[in-house]
């Protein structure tokens, strides 16, 4: 029996069909370039099958531009809960009550919010919706990334279903154990801290003024951020980060005891917190990749970089990679993926990405500290931080991805 080869040409392979590798292709694609885009798992987009995503994005401003451009902004807008303000909680003292707030509000900066929170499985459905829509982009769920030959001119990739495509660029956006980042050769810095993170959403009796709030204890931040309501109850995605025991404890405890054990951790500033839906846990580290790029290969997103859950950084400086990728590819689109293009997108990417990492790095391992003198040490940190305002306005631009 023969194996049908399929030859096809395109400027650009995208391995990954995640919010980023979907987002990536809509892009390229929006802007004019031919993109085949692939992952081996078709994409879950509705928020009942066991395989979704119950996580949420945080789209910082310059993400929403990003967006905007590439034809998804007006999908999500309906479904956004804007973040307006962003509130440091510090409730490390003897018992779990707030004795530190510090808010950062986007009016200090900015006429728009920080930021829009959407869940993952929402974000998924519209990207794979806009795909359909452009005729540069060939969109196939189910098949995935298997290796690729690149020369100095292009780049010859080999798809589990037997396609050869030949291009000028090949994007792993293909996560934490990229395929795309081994094939190229380039290793990855890990570090684990024993973290894993329970994520769920609950509906609580007092507004949150779409306020984001992270709740510093021990064992990591517990972060609620805004979601539009539910069953006309205010509604919060969670994400609570504990020694990865504990997090498996808690994921598994009777609904009632998880109800209680999360209003506690929240230091009560919500009132009682009811979960709905699953709860799902996740493993907490830092990456980064030794480089960015190899020869007509670029990495973007977690293929390049994984940071925990602080602060919204992860996907945002995603986009950033993107935004990056795209603007070069635009000033240059005959240089494609070449030598040239990729020297520069390593030379403005990498190094900020190794800042960023070692920043949300100092915050997590700050936040995780249980020892009580630390624990006091910083919420002094976070009141004189805060305190100085330009301080604060450096903080919030920097967050904003503002230059």
């Amino acid at each position: 029996m023969s194996i049908h080869m399929e030859r096809i040409s395109a400027d650009i392979v995208i391995a990954g069909g995640g919010v980023a590798g979907l987002s990536c292709a809509a892009a390229f694609g929006a802007a004019g370039f031919s993109v085949v885009c692939v992952d081996p798992a078709p994409p879950v987009t509705d928020n009942t099958s066991a395989d979704s995503d119950h996580r949420t994005t945080a789209f910082f401003q310059g993400s929403r531009n990003f967006l905007a451009d590439a034809g998804i902004w007006d999908k999500l807008d309906a479904h956004a809960a804007p973040l307006q303000v962003m509130r440091i909680v510090d409730a490390g003292g003897v018992d779990p009550e707030p004795r530190v707030i510090k808010d950062f509000n986007a009016s200090d900066i900015s006429d728009l919010p920080f930021g829009w929170n959407l869940p993952n499985w929402l974000l998924r459905r519209e990207m794979v919706a806009r795909l359909a829509e452009l005729d540069t982009v060939d969109f196939r769920a189910g098949v995935g990334f298997k290796s690729m030959t690149t020369r100095e001119a292009e780049a010859l990739v080999m798809l589990t279903d037997g396609t050869q495509v030949r291009c000028k660029l090949v994007i792993g956006a293909d996560g934490r154990n990229s395929a795309v980042r081994q094939a190229a050769g380039i290793d990855a810095k890990t570090t684990r801290y024993g973290q894993k993170a329970v994520v769920f959403a609950v509906t609580h009796e007092a507004p949150h003024y779409n306020v984001s709030t992270e709740v510093h204890r021990s064992g990591g931040p517990f972060t609620l951020v805004p979601l539009p309501d539910q069953d006309g109850k205010p509604c919060s995605a969670v994400v609570w980060m504990e020694n990865g025991a504990e997090v498996l404890r808690l994921r598994d405890l009777p609904e009632d005891e998880f109800n209680k054990a999360a209003t506690e951790r929240s230091a009560g500033i919500y009132g009682p917190l009811q979960v709905v839906g699953k709860r799902q846990a996740w493993p907490i580290i830092s990456q980064v990749a030794d480089r960015m790029t190899a020869q007509r290969c670029a990495l973007v997103a977690e293929a390049a970089h994984v940071v925990p859950p602080i602060g919204a950084q992860g996907l945002n400086m995603s986009l950033g990679d993107m935004i990056c990728l795209l603007d070069l590819a635009k000033e240059r689109p005959d240089g494609l993926g070449d030598a040239q293009m990729l020297a520069t997108y390593e030379r403005r990417r990498h190094s900020e990405v190794v800042l960023r990492v070692k920043g949300v790095d100092a915050l997590n391992r700050a936040s995780i500290a249980g020892a009580q003198s630390i624990r006091d040490l910083r919420a002094k940190g976070i009141e004189a931080l805060y305190s100085v305002a330009p301080v604060r306005k450096a903080l919030m631009e920097m967050g904003l991805g503002a230059r």
